[in-house]
């Protein structure tokens, strides 16, 4: 069985479109899981991802053609990543230009300078976003308190700067979708009944040491999970499908327990943490209403 899922998820990540930002907690290891989530809950009238983070679900669903003619939202709190992904949407051909010219002078010295000075276009922004992203430590986006992104460079022999074939297919699928920055609660306003919710939030984290949650200016603190309960919530009384990810801690079980949702577990391989011995499978839970 393992080797099975092993051999999916490889050639998930094959094909394309395929998440074009390497992201800190990305779905690309829980796809199958996810994938029969959505099958159970299909068919469904629009598609929302508040957390939009790598998008490997909403990439993978685009690909298999499961969203059929269902309009996608897509938004997240992170301005800098949302304005990576409208570059990419309306500038493909100048973005994979600039990724070009990233690549030709790729080194570290040039890395902290494209690092330290934001462009002015949202085409140069989405494409210094992809280049520091693909080129910097651990593949890990991560803002201080100014919402400055503060990734040092990584290492890599060969990286792949400029993925044009994968570019151009995601560029593809997200014309037909609605890119926006939004807070999450705003989905509110937004879904209705019959349409499905898949929330990805910055995970709780399962131990002091464990914390990240600096994918942008302010981090999500228990605060936050708890307001996003609530959300999901409201979403299931207005008859919104709505599923989520979390990390299984007793502080996430406690608040969606006896409220009538599914609580699944599941495992996932996990990267975040800095020392590589206390990488690997992490047990993960899957909430869903439907």
């Amino acid at each position: 069985m393992a080797r099975t899922v092993f051999r999916t998820v490889r050639k998930l990540r094959r094909a394309v479109p395929r998440p074009f930002l390497k992201w800190a907690g990305g779905k690309g290891q829980l796809l199958p899981e996810l994938l029969a989530q959505v099958e159970t809950a299909e068919p469904f009238a629009r598609y929302h991802e508040p957390f939009v983070g790598g998008g490997a679900l909403f990439f993978e669903l685009a690909r298999l053609k499961r969203l059929g003619r269902a309009r996608a939202h897509l938004s997240d709190g992170n301005s800098s990543l949302i304005e990576t992904y409208s570059g990419l949407q309306q500038h493909v051909d100048e973005v994979i230009e600039l990724l070009r010219a990233h690549k030709d002078q790729h080194a570290e010295e040039y890395y902290y300078q494209v690092r330290q000075m934001p462009p002015d276009t949202l085409a140069e922004r989405a494409a210094r976003i992809i280049y520091l992203n693909r080129t910097c430590y651990n593949g890990l986006y991560r803002e201080n308190s100014k919402g400055q992104f503060n990734v040092p460079f990584g290492r890599y022999k060969n990286p792949l700067i400029c993925d044009e074939p994968n570019l151009r297919a995601c560029a593809e699928v997200l014309k037909k979708a609605e890119v926006e920055t939004r807070h999450f609660e705003t989905v509110l306003d937004r879904a209705k009944p019959d349409d499905f919710v898949y929330f990805d939030p910055p995970y709780h984290p399962v131990s002091k040491t464990a914390s990240f949650t600096a994918y942008a200016k302010g981090g999500f603190g228990e605060d936050a999970q708890r307001q996003l309960a609530s959300v999901f919530a409201e979403l299931a009384k207005k008859g919104v499908k709505v599923l989520l990810s979390n990390s299984d801690t007793d502080f996430v079980r406690s608040l969606y327990s006896g409220r009538g949702f599914t609580i699944q577990k599941v495992l996932a391989n996990r990267s975040v943490n800095s020392r590589a011995d206390r990488r690997g499978p992490v047990q993960e839970v899957l909430v869903r209403n439907f």
